[in-house]
């Protein structure tokens, strides 16, 4: 997922690089451990809508989270992995995990972010091989970040708004594509090369100058709930040179539901040490 300048691609690549170093560390120390299901919330099925709307794509985009909207939760998926976690608009909030499997050494990685307007939590952990965490010298707490200590301070994320899938700027390419299937369903077509603004918010997605004329009209599919809320959007992304054809997967729901995303306090936090800063900067 990705918004904005990116934050949920900007912490998969953090992820994704911090596991390639830890690999090398355990392959360092010869450690490794079993394997842990990786944890997929389930999102709530979505209650259909009544009747066709009569102008679907504005009925889409006033249905994209705003940040008039109560605390909601979020999960999403596209080729470089998934993404979960909890948006508190009124309290300018996200917290959100990343999941990184290393499929050579069987251990999953999971790094989590709590941002709160410009302020950055850390927390990582480590199934199949929990002694890593002691090896890297990492707490198992929140650690608060300090942005200047890092090699690249856009790396680590904060709180960019209400929409972490983007789906209003992806929406918004649709043209006048847009057709209400009933039931709380839309389809339509979604032109990547729809301005700059929708190039940023799919490059960690998809190459779209790879998919040529095919980035013009990639189908999608959109669910609006009873509360008029956006639940889930979905892209079919085509195959394009050696990359196989795939699908980028938001999903919204448990709004008014999910919990406010609060400061870690007390005993919940420190400051991060220099193992955090080591990891992140790789």
């Amino acid at each position: 997922m990705t918004q904005q300048a990116g934050t949920a691609g900007r912490v998969r690549r953090v992820a994704a690089a911090a596991v390639s170093l830890v690999a090398a560390t355990s392959l360092a120390a010869g450690c490794g451990g079993d394997d842990d299901a990786q944890d997929t919330p389930a999102a709530s099925s979505p209650v259909p809508s009544a009747s066709p709307s009569a102008n679907p794509k504005s009925t889409l985009l006033a249905a994209v989270p705003t940040e008039e909207d109560p605390a909601f939760r979020f999960s999403g998926s596209d080729p470089s992995g998934a993404v979960t976690g909890v948006v508190d608009p009124a309290g300018k909030g996200m917290d959100l995990t990343i999941t990184e499997k290393d499929e050579e050494l069987d251990f999953t990685m999971k790094m989590s972010f709590r941002l709160i307007e410009q302020r950055s939590w850390m927390k990582v952990s480590f199934d199949g091989a929990d002694q890593l965490s002691s090896m890297l010298k990492l707490p198992t707490k929140w650690m608060e970040l300090d942005h200047a200590k890092l090699t690249d301070p856009a790396s680590v994320p904060y709180y960019e708004g209400a929409d972490p899938g983007n789906t209003g700027a992806i929406l918004g390419a649709a043209g006048d594509t847009v057709t209400d299937q009933g039931g709380g369903t839309y389809t339509g077509t979604v032109d990547l090369t729809h301005g700059e603004h929708v190039r940023q918010a799919m490059a960690d997605v998809v190459d779209v100058d790879a998919l040529g004329e095919a980035a013009k009209a990639v189908p999608f599919t959109a669910v609006v709930g009873a509360d008029g809320n956006l639940t889930s959007l979905t892209l079919e992304i085509p195959a394009a040179g050696k990359r196989k054809a795939t699908k980028y997967v938001v999903k919204y729901f448990d709004f008014g539901k999910a919990p406010k995303v609060t400061e870690p306090t007390g005993s919940q936090a420190q400051k991060a040490p220099a193992s955090a800063y080591e990891l992140l900067n790789g």
